[in-house]
C-alpha cells in the first residue's frame, strides 16, 4: 500500500520542481509576464502622477503670465507635462507666421498653429499609450496560458493514473495539484493587469482631455486676442496700443 504524501511533498515549490519541462515553461512565461506587467504598471503610474501634477503647475503659470514669452521662457520646468509640450508646438508654430498675415486675413495660418497642437497633442497620447497595450494582452490570455499547463498537467496525471493502476487520492492530488498551480498563475498575472488597465487608460483619458481643452483655449485665445482685431508684437505680445 503507498504511503499517503506527507504535507511538505504538496508544497507549491516541491510541486513546481517536480513538474515537467512544459509546465515548468509556461510556468517562467507567466511570471515573465506577470514581472514586466508590475513594472509597466509602476511606470505608468508615476508618469500619470507626474504629468498631472505639471499639467496643473503650468496651467496656473499659463493663465498667471502677461506675455507668452514669458512663459515659454519657463517651459523646461515641466518636462513630464503633455499640456505645456502642446503649448510649446503651437507657440513655435506661432512664432513662424510672419506679421503681415498675424490678421482676419491669416486663416490659413491659424490651421497650421491648429495642426501643430494637434500633432503636439497625438505624440503625447502615443508617448502615454505606449507598453499600455501589454496589459490588456496579458490580462486576456494569461488565464488562457495557464489554463493549457493546466490541462497538460491533468493529462500527465491521468496517464500516471494509468501506469500504476490507481486512482487513490494519493496518486491523483499530486498531480492535480501541480497542474493548478499554472492555473493559479495565469490569474495572478491577469487580474492585476486587467485592473491597471482600466484604471490607467482611464487616468490616460483624462490627461487627454485637459490637453485637448488647452489646445482649444490656446487656439480661441489666438484668435480673439491675437490674430484678430489686436496687434501684435514680434514676440507674440499683444501691442501695448490694443491692450
Amino acid at each position: 500500500m503507498s504511503a499517503a504524501p506527507t504535507p511538505s511533498s504538496l508544497s507549491a515549490w516541491t510541486l513546481i520542481a517536480d513538474a515537467g519541462p512544459l509546465v515548468k515553461l509556461i510556468l517562467l512565461m507567466l511570471l515573465s509576464a506577470s514581472v514586466l506587467t508590475w513594472a509597466i504598471i509602476f511606470t505608468k503610474l508615476k508618469l500619470i502622477k507626474n504629468a498631472q501634477s505639471q499639467n496643473r503647475a503650468f496651467s496656473d503659470l499659463f493663465w498667471n503670465s502677461r506675455t507668452l514669452e514669458e512663459i515659454h521662457l519657463r517651459i523646461e520646468e515641466f518636462p513630464h507635462s503633455p499640456v505645456a509640450k502642446t503649448f510649446d508646438a503651437g507657440y513655435r508654430e506661432l512664432r513662424k507666421i510672419p506679421a503681415e498675415n498675424r490678421s482676419p486675413e491669416g486663416t490659413p495660418e491659424i490651421t497650421t498653429i491648429e495642426r501643430a497642437l494637434s500633432r503636439a497633442h497625438n505624440l503625447e497620447v502615443d508617448e502615454l499609450e505606449k507598453y499600455v497595450d501589454w496589459l490588456a494582452s496579458t490580462a486576456s490570455a494569461a488565464p488562457f496560458v495557464g489554463l493549457f499547463g493546466t490541462v497538460w498537467g491533468i493529462m500527465n496525471s491521468f496517464q500516471n493514473i494509468g501506469a500504476m493502476g490507481s486512482a487513490s487520492l494519493a496518486v491523483v492530488a499530486p498531480g492535480i495539484s501541480e497542474a493548478l498551480i499554472a492555473t493559479a498563475m495565469g490569474l495572478a498575472a491577469a487580474i492585476p493587469a486587467a485592473i491597471s488597465y482600466n484604471y490607467i487608460v482611464n487616468r490616460m483619458k483624462r490627461l487627454s482631455l485637459d490637453v485637448e481643452s488647452f489646445s482649444q483655449e490656446f487656439l480661441n485665445m489666438i484668435q480673439r486676442r491675437l490674430l484678430m482685431n489686436k496687434g501684435m508684437t514680434e514676440d507674440g505680445h499683444e501691442s501695448q496700443a490694443n491692450q
